[in-house]
């Protein structure tokens, strides 16, 4: 199984990413966990720039995007909203094939959030009917270097959320595929 997972920040140093990787480091037998922390590298949304105009950076991202049979995001909030960058990505997956009935889970690397989260789960719902709102993880990481993060989430609490969450989703984007 090929999950996609996308930082919603473009940060070296991000909790988000940062979280994303442990994850991937824990994941579980037949998961193959893909970081995308390079939202940077897509530029701007335009419909002028669809189709044949599609710049290289957006295929490549697409194709990722296509080959993956579910998709985890982990976001920060940039002014009580979703960051630019992450907006940027779902405006180019939007108006594609590729996207459409994936599975796609919330993880959030922070205590806090709330209104970007509540803005994230409303375009997800709409962006794929297989927005698995219930399926759901929060690690308070803000202040946290990257090697922290991997010492603090690999703590005994920390490291059984990940895997129930990553059990509980696996299975979701197993039945979603037919495959249970």
């Amino acid at each position: 199984m090929k999950i996609l997972a996308i930082s919603g920040s473009v940060r070296k140093e991000s909790t988000n990413t940062a979280l994303l990787r442990v994850m991937k480091s824990l994941a579980p037998d037949g998961v193959e966990l893909t970081v995308f922390h390079r939202l940077d590298a897509l530029p701007v949304f335009s419909p002028d720039s669809e189709d044949e105009a599609t710049p290289m950076a957006v295929r490549e991202f697409m194709e990722t995007v296509s080959a993956a049979d579910g998709i985890i995001i982990s976001s920060p909030e940039y002014i009580r909203s979703i960051p630019g960058g992450l907006k940027n990505a779902i405006d180019w997956m939007v108006s594609r094939f590729e996207v459409i009935g994936k599975p796609i889970a919330l993880v959030h690397a922070s205590h806090r959030g709330e209104d970007m989260l509540a803005s994230l789960r409303l375009v997800l719902s709409t962006v794929s009917d297989n927005f698995l709102e219930d399926i759901f993880l929060r690690v308070p990481l803000i202040g946290k270097a990257p090697e922290e993060i991997k010492e603090f989430v690999r703590g005994q609490e920390y490291e059984l959320q990940i895997s129930t969450f990553m059990s509980n989703y696996v299975a979701a984007v197993q039945n979603s595929n037919g495959q249970v």
